[in-house]
């Protein structure tokens, strides 16, 4: 792994796979590190023929941490959303798209395919919305508009994502990431405990920074609805979502194809809110069947 500079931060990025071939850049979601992206599925998607290159989004991972920057209150932003207020943020999602769009510039990659999952989806819909130029195609799995009148994740998902942590001991890192992965995972594909214990283990292991948890959060409340901006996406776009999320509801994805002009949408049964093993294979072909079917340009 690597770092480079771009919009001006400092971020961490690797890549896989052969350099000359067509670029597809992986944008993962809240408080997630680059490695929440299955090295299967990255290796995967390298073997089907891509240039595939993940990062750590600001304010996680190995990446520049905004410290001491405050984000508003949770409730006092969706107030003053409702009512139409602006609330300083630290950052916006139009700020980590243009994240996006640096370590491109930073790799000097003129265009790519941008694939971007939950929170990555929404700022995956940014850069085609406003970085259009830069995007080969867009694929959106597990994703949403923005729109709160779609159905909202289910209560216990939400509350093990945002719980707060009790102790930075290994043991209740760890036991905070099992019990996130339980609430959120896949109800048709559940993990194997022993091989998601070395993979949330590793990922502590790695880094552990809750702080950057609300201020992303913070930024994907402020960017609110982006229905009538994603009438504006000209890339080929797929949409990925499982039919059982209970983070965020299939009606989010739903609700993303038919916003975008052209947009195939593939639902799963039984897939939640993560990359099971067991799926790794089917996603990597619908993206690569999908990115594969855009003419490069010379």
């Amino acid at each position: 792994m690597a770092q480079l500079t771009a919009n001006g931060i400092r971020l961490e990025y690797d890549e896989h796979g052969d350099p000359s071939n067509p670029p597809l850049l992986l944008i993962m979601g809240l408080g997630a590190q680059m490695t929440l992206w299955p090295i299967e599925f990255v290796e995967g998607l390298a073997a089907r023929g891509f240039r595939v290159i993940r990062f750590d989004n600001r304010d996680i991972g190995l990446s520049h941490k905004f410290e001491g920057a405050k984000a508003p209150s949770l409730p006092w932003q969706v107030l003053r959303a409702k009512i139409g207020w602006p609330a300083k943020v630290p950052y916006t999602l139009s700020d980590m798209a243009a994240d996006a769009v640096g370590v491109l510039d930073a790799l000097g990659i003129e265009r790519a395919h941008i694939v971007g999952a939950s929170m990555g989806g929404m700022i995956a819909q940014l850069v085609a919305i406003e970085h259009s130029d830069r995007v080969l195609s867009l694929t959106s799995i597990f994703s949403t508009t923005g729109d709160s009148k779609l159905p909202q994740a289910e209560k216990s998902a939400i509350s093990a994502l945002t719980a707060p942590i009790k102790s930075m001991e290994e043991e209740s890192l760890v036991a905070h990431g099992i019990n996130v992965v339980t609430h959120i995972g896949s109800p048709g594909y559940p993990f194997d405990p022993e091989k998601q214990r070395e993979r949330v283990l590793a990922a502590i292991r790695r880094s552990v920074y809750p702080p950057g948890l609300p201020r992303q959060l913070a930024a994907i409340i402020d960017d609110g609805d982006r229905t009538a901006r994603l009438a504006n996406v000209t890339a080929p776009t797929l949409v990925l979502h499982g039919e059982d999320d209970p983070l965020v509801k299939v009606e989010g994805g739903r609700a993303t194809a038919a916003a975008i002009p052209g947009a195939k949408l593939k639902t799963i049964p039984g897939w939640g809110h993560d990359l099971p093993l067991a799926l790794v294979d089917q996603i990597a072909d619908e993206i690569a069947d999908h990115a594969g079917a855009v003419s490069v340009p010379a």
